[in-house]
């Protein structure tokens, strides 16, 4: 069952959805036991009255809220892209684009704190986006031409004392550290 609750953790706190490897790789579980959990899973949530389903595409999965609920969420979702960023936001967009690209272990690294949620709501912002890194084999955040643009700058380097903060020696020793 530790399994289940692994992969529950996870398609909760992804900003994609999920494929079946991928999954068995973070948990340690076989395929087949992964394929298995989530079965379980998906009777459990999308049989029951929940705000969450798990859908399904090919080998992929992912959480989604449940569609009856279609209108209140979009409501929230509306006001929450709005609104004024709150500081936490702030802090992860200057760190991406003082210091991008950057992966998610590095930002949190960075941070001291989990940022998956925070970029969940940058990237439906549209201010940050990913990208595959070849040399380090993961996605990596940068900032979008759209938060260029909200600034009025043509580069990131235009933001005050880029130079200096994207090659500040206190960060590279933080992120050099397992």
């Amino acid at each position: 069952m530790l399994i289940a609750s692994q992969i529950e953790s996870l398609l909760f706190l992804s900003i994609k959805p999920l494929s079946v490897k991928k999954l068995a790789h973070m948990t340690g579980g076989s395929v087949s036991d992964v394929e298995q959990a989530i079965g379980k899973l998906i009777i459990e949530y999308n049989t029951a009255k929940r705000g969450i389903r798990i859908i399904e595409n090919g080998s992929e999965y992912q959480m989604t809220t449940a569609p009856e609920h279609a209108e209140l969420v979009a409501d929230f979702v509306e006001e929450d892209l709005h609104g004024e960023l709150t500081r936490p936001q702030l802090e992860t967009l200057t760190v991406i684009a003082y210091r991008g690209p950057i992966t998610k272990s590095e930002l949190e690294q960075v941070r001291g704190v989990h940022c998956g949620l925070i970029l969940r709501n940058l990237m439906m912002r549209g201010l940050i986006q990913t990208e595959e890194d070849p040399t380090k084999l993961q996605m990596v955040y940068t900032v979008t031409m759209d938060f260029l643009r909200t600034l009025g700058i043509a580069s990131v380097k235009e933001l005050p004392e880029y130079d200096a903060l994207h090659a500040a020696e206190t960060i590279d020793r933080l992120l050099e550290k397992p």
